[in-house]
């Protein structure tokens, strides 16, 4: 049975070593316009005033920017476990044993707009980023799991189905 959301007190280490690991970062492109736009926002808010409140929207502005972007990269998408046996896909907090996928498509472009669009289960689990192309669509053949599938966000999708088998 999957687990979206881990209870609190949970450990959530992966248990051995990881067949495959990936963390969905944020883009080196992405953080020069998101700072400029800090910039932008701060200036704004600092115009016409004097002393503190001049320099203090810079002092906020750029570090929680900063923070922001590095908590959008912090998904970690990894098929790890002590065996055969004991394997499981983690995506972010959820974990799903290998023994409980089914079928394991490629989504790319239109078809992955179609998966997390009109074709999306409202019950899917679903780890997406935008600025991640392809995604992996994991069938949960689990009868106990209300979850039907996952969508995964991934930068190789080829190697995560060559991990998931």
């Amino acid at each position: 049975m999957s687990t979206p959301r881990p209870s609190p007190g949970t450990d959530t280490t992966p248990a051995g070593p990881a067949a495959y690991a990936e963390r969905l970062v944020v883009p080196w492109w992405s953080w020069p316009p998101a700072l400029l736009m800090a910039g932008l926002l701060a200036a704004e808010l600092h115009m016409g005033y004097p002393g503190v409140r001049s320099w203090l929207p810079y002092v906020l502005l750029f570090p929680l920017t900063v923070v922001l972007l590095v908590w959008l990269g912090r998904i970690r998408i990894a098929v790890d476990g002590d065996g055969p046996g004991v394997r499981e896909l983690r995506a972010g907090p959820a974990h799903l044993p290998l023994s409980q996928i089914g079928q394991v498509d490629v989504v790319r472009g239109e078809a992955k707009r179609q998966a997390l669009g009109p074709r999306l289960d409202p019950e899917a689990f679903v780890v997406h980023r935008p600025w991640v192309g392809p995604a992996v669509r994991i069938e949960v053949i689990d009868p106990d799991d209300p979850t039907p599938y996952w969508v995964v966000s991934t930068r190789r999708p080829e190697e995560l189905l060559r991990a998931l088998q």
